[in-house]
């Protein structure tokens, strides 16, 4: 995997990439994790796929940058660098807001892609969030920047995953805000508020390629597991629950998640 950058006139995206022949993956990390996250995914498909994952806009390595921009620019960049790498029709694997970023780009280029997983997202779409929910999301930046750096630490990494493996790994990417608070504030602030304007905007958000749904039986990320379900029972999309899996399924059972990703890209 060779890392590479992308301009924007808000800062640069630090993304990895290798130079395979073969269909696109494109991974891409929930909010404040960076793409470490994929590290099993990305082990696992590299030899057969065209592989790339990002850190996404003022995540880790893709720092500094300007919070002036919003879901749809961040769905914009990504279809910029896969430009920038020749990629076309790519299968996007997004992981909690990675999927909510798939689906804006879903929306904006509905026949550029070949295929579309969501591992512990949810749909886009305002009529699955209650409006308590949307009032809540764009107000959680001081939220993060009160709440105690130990506790949020403790919380951030025993909240998102079951395994050891999933909870060292998250506490390593949130160390990388360690002495920062008011940067990961920011962050998740601004995340969760691009999310509800996106939510707001009451687009159709349809995925017009083949898609599969996956979600930890644990997950406690907000209503995720209610909202899979709907998602699931509205769309007739597949959907996958990984036993015993939380929010990060993808590191608490990556062999599991793995061979699904890796069935559904066959049958593409």
């Amino acid at each position: 995997m060779t890392e590479k950058t992308f301009e924007t006139r808000c800062g640069t995206i630090h993304y990895w990439v290798n130079e395979k022949e073969a269909t696109a993956m494109v991974f891409l990390p929930g909010l404040t994790a960076d793409h470490r996250l994929f590290d099993k995914q990305v082990e696992y498909f590299k030899e057969r796929y065209r592989v790339l994952v990002w850190d996404a806009p003022a995540h880790a390595a893709s720092w500094p940058f300007d919070f002036s921009f919003d879901l749809r620019d961040k769905a914009l960049w990504l279809d910029g660098i896969l430009q920038q790498e020749g990629i076309e029709r790519p299968v996007i694997v997004g992981q909690s807001m990675g999927g909510y970023v798939g689906q804006m780009y879903a929306q904006l280029f509905p026949d550029k892609l070949k295929g579309f997983v969501s591992i512990d997202s949810a749909p886009l779409q305002r009529r699955y969030v209650t409006a308590a929910e949307i009032w809540l999301l764009k107000r959680m930046e001081p939220v993060y920047r009160h709440y105690p750096w130990k506790s949020l630490l403790k919380s951030g990494t025993k909240g998102v995953a079951t395994s050891e493996y999933g909870r060292r790994l998250m506490h390593d990417i949130m160390m990388v805000y360690d002495g920062d608070q008011g940067r990961y504030a920011k962050l998740s602030g601004h995340g969760f508020r691009i999310l509800a304007e996106a939510m707001e905007e009451n687009l159709p958000y349809e995925i017009k390629c083949p898609a599969l749904l996956i979600c930890g039986e644990k997950d406690r990320a907000g209503s995720c597991i209610r909202y899979n379900k709907a998602w699931h029972r509205e769309t007739g999309i597949p959907i996958e629950w990984i036993e015993g899996a939380g929010h990060n399924s993808n590191t608490d059972d990556p062999d599991k998640v793995n061979r699904l990703i890796e069935r559904f890209m066959e049958r593409l």
